[in-house]
Formats: C-alpha cells, sequence, structure tokens
C-alpha cells in the first residue's frame, strides 16, 4: 500500500482540523516534523493523518495535551502493558468527574441566584448583587 502524501491544507480537511492547530501540534512535537518537497511545501503520509485524528479524538474525549503525549508515547510501544493507558484514561475520569461536581455546585448557585431575582431595577438586582458579593462564598 503506497503512503499517501497531502499537503497541509489537505491534512487539514481529511482531519477536520485547521492548518494552525496542525502547526501548533507540531511545534509542541505531538506531530512529527513534516517531510518537505524540493519546493519546500510540507507533505504529510498517511501515519501522520492518522496520529492527528487520534490526537483530534483525544482531544473531543477532553484529555489534556500531556495526556495526549503519553497515550501517544504508549502507542510507539505496542508491547507494553495496557494498564498504563488505563491509567491516564482512569485519571481523566477522576478530573471528568472532579469538573462536574464543580459544575454542579455552580449549577445550584445559579440556580438560587435567578430563584433570589425579584425583577425591578438593576440597581437592586439579587442577580447582580450575588455576583458582586462572588468573592465572599466559594464554589
Amino acid at each position: 500500500m503506497a503512503t499517501q502524501r497531502r499537503t497541509i491544507g489537505q491534512l487539514s480537511k481529511a482531519a477536520g482540523v485547521k492548518v494552525t492547530t496542525i502547526r501548533y501540534y507540531e511545534s509542541i512535537g505531538l506531530l512529527p516534523d513534516p517531510g518537505r518537497t524540493t519546493g519546500g511545501q510540507r507533505v504529510y503520509d498517511t501515519a501522520t493523518q492518522q496520529r492527528l485524528s487520534f490526537i483530534r479524538q483525544s482531544r473531543d474525549l477532553g484529555f489534556p495535551v500531556e495526556a495526549i503525549r503519553e497515550l501517544i508515547a504508549l502507542q510507539m510501544t505496542p508491547d507494553e502493558d495496557c494498564a498504563k493507558v488505563d491509567k491516564v484514561a482512569r485519571h481523566h475520569l477522576a478530573e471528568v468527574d472532579r469538573r462536574l461536581k464543580q459544575l454542579r455546585a455552580l449549577k445550584r448557585e445559579l440556580q438560587g441566584m435567578i430563584t433570589s431575582c425579584e425583577g425591578g431595577e438593576v440597581a437592586c438586582c439579587a442577580i447582580m448583587e450575588s455576583i458582586s458579593n462572588a468573592a465572599s462564598y466559594p464554589l
């Protein structure tokens, strides 16, 4: 099977990410430096497109860049124990649970603010007062 060569624009379209995102991933080492044509144009192979798709899916799942870096490193050692991948995923799940707890607390606070609003002028608005006094209560 021949390796397909793509320009950065073609790769961007195929993977559904912006060109600037591809360049950013290259700059932080998530994607390898691309090959270049004799004219200096970047060209990308199928493996890079697959890696970019993996990165995009990982980002869509909310994995932070460092976790993605770790997952990519594990991909490079396919004989490694899968428990390491499990550990990364479990850590991320714990972070998602923590954020959900924060969001639930935020939701309760906003609902309370909205419930306390009796209408009227902005100068007497209970919501505005709650926001202004936000420093006095932690979420």
